[in-house]
């Protein structure tokens, strides 16, 4: 059982309108207790760094959440602002992240982006697989393409938890993963087949 975080940020029926169209079970999660019935996790994200983080530790799932995820390795798939909560800190605020990859979250030079609408970066953009192998990109290829909406990017400190890059004036990490914990920068919830292939990925991990 899939169990989708709702803190009061992310596109939550949009998950749930993918997990029902492959009758993969699924549930919206609001309180602790529901937290018992779920094996997987994603952490959706949209707008601040600090509002979210805020609103993450404020809906009483935090620390049960890191629980599962640290001492049971449940899987978790954090999604946009919720791959940059995984994160130590970011500049877009003050809030510590949850540390859970070692990662900053940094604001685009936009000297080097080449658009006369510089930030965000939105839209479709084509990703760079570096661990073909990940069971998160099986059956999606390098070129694929994906949709974006960001300003700030997660800048890992280890390589190895780099999954796949994007480029937007320069080259960023737009998938990571460490142990049972994985981020995508992207939106797969609006990127049509691909991001519905790859949240199916998740469900088998």
């Amino acid at each position: 059982m899939i169990g989708i975080i709702d803190y009061g940020l992310g596109n939550i029926k949009a998950f749930s309108n993918i997990y029902k169209s492959f009758d993969i079970p699924y549930m919206v999660i609001s309180e602790k207790s529901e937290l018992e019935k779920v094996n997987k996790l994603i952490l959706p994200g949209v707008g601040a760094f600090d509002d979210a983080m805020k609103k993450f530790k404020n809906s009483g799932l935090k620390n049960k959440v890191e629980s599962m995820v640290f001492d049971s390795k449940v899987p978790v798939l954090g999604i946009c602002v919720g791959l940059q909560m995984l994160g130590n800190s970011s500049d877009e605020g003050v809030e510590e992240g949850l540390k859970w990859i070692d990662a900053e979250i940094k604001l685009f030079d936009s000297t080097k982006i080449d658009f006369s609408t510089k930030l965000p970066h939105m839209g479709w953009n084509s990703i760079n697989i570096l661990e073909k192998n990940n069971p998160l990109f099986s059956n999606i290829n390098t070129g694929d393409r994906f949709y974006f909406l960001h300003s700030y990017y997660f800048d890992c400190n280890k390589q190895d938890n780099i999954l796949a890059e994007c480029s937007y004036g320069s080259t960023f990490t737009c998938a990571a993963n460490y142990n049972n914990i994985y981020g995508v920068q992207f939106h797969p919830e609006k990127s049509h087949f691909n991001g519905e292939k790859l949240l199916y990925n998740f469900s088998k991990i």
